[in-house]
């Protein structure tokens, strides 16, 4: 869990938009796919960040959970399962390190905010900085980030987060895991699309005289 208004105040271009809009998922896969690299990546990776032991910051193995049953191209690190926390992710960000050649990394979690903002989801450059609403010193993580204001900060940050709601929760989960997955499966198809235009060009040069 971060705190939104701390992290990203200096970030004004993120894109924000509320999990009720009857747009969102459309226009929230439009948006992360433009944030997804143009040029190949050798792999697209997604560390959901959160635990299951609280409402507000399982958020992010719910997104891991939901996003795994869909079975993107991309791989999953963090479900209710198996949760990417404080105490490991250190661990598992090394562990990607060594697992993955060049991965490009989407960082997704639980955030606190302002009581306007509370069901908005966040889409930008950049990592997430995971702990820092509830003062844990933890690694950055992503090349890009998803993000869900689930409840209002500045005072009693676990308190709150125990006491929101699952069903708030739940929705953002459903709109973040569905909205990754269509601009996935879309970078995908364009991937193989421009590779199969290189072919045919490559062709198109052969049979010059």
């Amino acid at each position: 869990m971060n705190l939104r208004d701390k992290f990203f105040q200096k970030k004004p271009a993120a894109y924000r938009i509320h999990h009720e809009d009857d747009l969102a998922i459309e226009t929230l896969s439009e948006r992360i796919s433009l944030l997804l690299p143009t040029r190949r990546t050798d792999s697209i990776v997604i560390v959901c960040i959160g635990t299951d032991r609280s409402t507000g910051d399982a958020l992010g193995p719910l997104v891991g959970s939901k996003l795994k049953q869909l079975q993107p191209k991309a791989t999953v690190y963090g479900t209710l399962e198996s949760p990417v926390h404080a105490v490991n992710l250190n661990e598992v960000m090394a562990s990607i390190e060594q697992t993955h050649t060049r991965p490009f990394i989407i960082g997704i979690d639980a955030c606190l905010g302002r009581l306007h903002s509370v069901g908005i989801i966040t889409a930008g450059e950049g990592p997430v900085k995971p702990g820092a609403g509830v003062k844990k010193e933890l690694p950055e993580v992503g090349d890009i980030h998803l993000t869900g204001i689930v409840n209002v900060s500045g005072f009693m940050e676990y308190f709150v987060l125990q006491n929101t709601r699952l069903n708030l929760v739940m929705k953002m989960a459903d709109v973040m895991a569905v909205s990754l997955h269509q601009s996935i499966e879309a970078y995908g198809t364009d991937i193989s699309s421009e590779k199969n235009n290189a072919l045919n060009w490559g062709d198109d040069l052969l049979q010059l005289p």
